[in-house]
């Protein structure tokens, strides 16, 4: 399962995902059309993929997301929580109440509600086989993003937290919890934050001098779920050009 799929690196997750031989849920919350092309794509290629929209925020929504690809895909055994939201750039200062319910709601509340049904499924203490989970955190949680979105980087902050102490309380139940934080990466999340040109401005500050693909953060997803990582977990994976 994906959460957040439709685009960017979720879609990129889900495409190599599906060439990697999974039976995929592409989740998304509310792009019918953008879903259903991901999941083409992965059939085309020869894959096995379902589009199930939920918000990840909600509770009820997120029990009926797993019941749904319990009945049609099997039980969940590799779970990437990457549905996020980001807003328009500000300063602390200028945050309101608002802004933080409905961003917390997603970035964190929503990967702790997919934790948990995936660790229902997944855990030895349930009967489950074990199962890995990868959460798409952000380079941000180490920066800060000041002047910009302190709000979304303690989100992500608050992500790194749960991928740390998650790993510890299951990882002798047979499921592996780690976490990439990409950076500068070329996906319309940053138009939504109101600066579409935000990698090209800051690429030329950054070691490698260039941004990133949502591809090549997808092949570090994919290796933390495969068992080619089986001895990782508690670990992070920066994706950001070396910053």
């Amino acid at each position: 399962m994906v959460t957040g799929a439709s685009r960017g690196i979720g879609a990129a997750v889900a495409r190599l995902a599906g060439r990697h031989g999974y039976r995929v849920c592409v989740n998304y919350l509310s792009s019918d059309e953008a879903a259903a092309a991901v999941v083409d794509d992965i059939t085309a290629a020869g894959g096995e993929a379902l589009a199930v929209p939920a918000d990840t925020g909600r509770g009820a929504d997120v029990e009926r997301l797993f019941a749904t690809v319990d009945e049609r895909l099997g039980p969940v055994t590799a779970l990437v929580n990457n549905a996020g939201v980001l807003f328009g750039q500000c300063r602390v200062d200028e945050v309101d109440e608002d802004r933080l319910r409905e961003l917390l709601a997603t970035n964190v509340t929503g990967y702790f509600l997919c934790a948990r049904q995936a660790v229902l499924r997944m855990s030895t203490r349930y009967g489950g086989a074990g199962g890995a989970i990868v959460n798409v955190s952000s380079v941000a949680a180490r920066l800060g993003s000041p002047g910009e979105y302190v709000d979304y980087a303690a989100s992500k902050g608050a992500v790194d937290t749960l991928t740390v102490g998650l790993s510890r309380e299951v990882a002798a139940e047979g499921i592996r919890v780690n976490a990439v934080r990409p950076g500068f990466v070329h996906t319309d999340i940053h138009a939504r934050g109101g600066d579409p040109d935000r990698v090209e401005r800051i690429a030329p500050t950054l070691p490698m001098r260039r941004g990133g693909t949502p591809e090549e953060v997808a092949e570090a997803v994919l290796w933390l779920l495969s068992p080619r990582s089986s001895y990782v977990t508690g670990t992070f994976v920066d994706l950001a050009g070396g910053r």
